[in-house]
């Protein structure tokens, strides 16, 4: 199975935010773990994956930050977390299960389609007995394979992991929160392809046009898709992203406000002072002060 690699990536008087890269031939990793593992005492601290990852948690509870939103995850719950968004377990209680983490292109187009047509940052669902135990027995069967072969595998654990993610999908999807069976595909693949995009290019690209023209569609186009997929418009997502990463920095950083603005692709500090002010309600340097992290995260 493949490794983590781990790269920290901070000014001199800054606060890290992990980078976990997934490395290795095959490309996923599945493991099994509890509050006692390795894997989970370094979730205690901020980081970010640049993979996808799916957690299945069997007993106790998890109390999670997802890029500043809090999440209580009982046992029975699956979730799958995007690339670079930035998690922290807060607390735990007897927790234990299994994760997989994996790159976007070891799973099949279709099954692509079917996580792409869930347009949430986070996949979250509870499942009922049946489905638990049909996700726990495919990560079983998975690492299995291990003792089973002596060599590569992953004809056969790479379907298998198809499989869980394109089940993850449809059983999110079934719930009613999940539901985007009213989206016409294509809206629903022009939104996910925009949303990522974003994600890539916010530091440069801060217009609609900008991505309309990179989608070979119009901006009106462009915008009515947004419109009716998200319930939100096109700009209002950019700034989204460039505030979310605006909050990681102030939150996880000893940056200084006019590091971050130049970060984020602002000339103008007090535009982008303006800017985080309107959207938040506070100015850059009240936010830190308000949302200021533990001292235990200071190096």
């Amino acid at each position: 199975m493949a490794n983590f690699s781990i790269e920290v990536n901070k000014s001199d008087k800054g606060v890290p935010i992990i980078l976990r890269r997934l490395q290795g031939i095959e490309g996923f990793i599945v493991k099994a773990w509890d509050e006692l593992s390795d894997d989970f005492t370094d979730a205690l601290h901020p980081h970010r994956h640049d993979h996808y990852t799916c957690m299945l948690i069997e007993d106790g509870a998890l109390e999670v930050l997802l890029d500043f939103e809090h999440f209580i995850m009982p046992a029975k719950t699956l979730f799958i977390s995007p690339p670079w968004q930035v998690h922290q377990v807060l607390s735990v209680s007897k927790g234990s299960g299994w994760y997989i983490s994996f790159e976007n292109n070891l799973i099949e187009a279709s099954v692509r389609a079917t996580l792409d047509k869930c347009l949430e940052e986070m996949i979250s669902v509870g499942l009922t007995d049946l489905e638990f135990d049909w996700f726990k027995s495919v990560i079983q069967s998975i690492m299995a394979l291990e003792e089973i072969n002596s060599t590569t595998y992953k004809d056969v654990s790479h379907p298998l992991l198809s499989a869980f993610v394109a089940q993850a999908g449809l059983s999110y999807q079934s719930k009613p929160m999940g539901s985007t069976a009213n989206f016409a595909s294509r809206s629903v693949m022009i939104t996910k392809k925009f949303m990522n995009l974003v994600r890539h290019n916010y530091h440069h690209l801060k217009r609609p046009a900008d991505y309309a023209e990179k989608l070979h569609i119009s901006v009106s186009y462009l915008n009515d898709t947004i419109k009716k997929t998200t319930n939100s418009s096109a700009s209002l997502l950019i700034q989204k992203e460039i505030l979310r990463e605006a909050q990681r920095m102030l939150y996880y950083t000893d940056h200084s406000v006019k590091e971050i603005s130049d970060l984020l692709g602002y000339e103008d500090e007090k535009y982008f002072m303006r800017l985080f002010r309107k959207k938040t309600g506070f100015s850059p340097t009240e936010y830190r002060k308000h949302n200021a992290p533990p001292s235990d995260f200071l190096l």
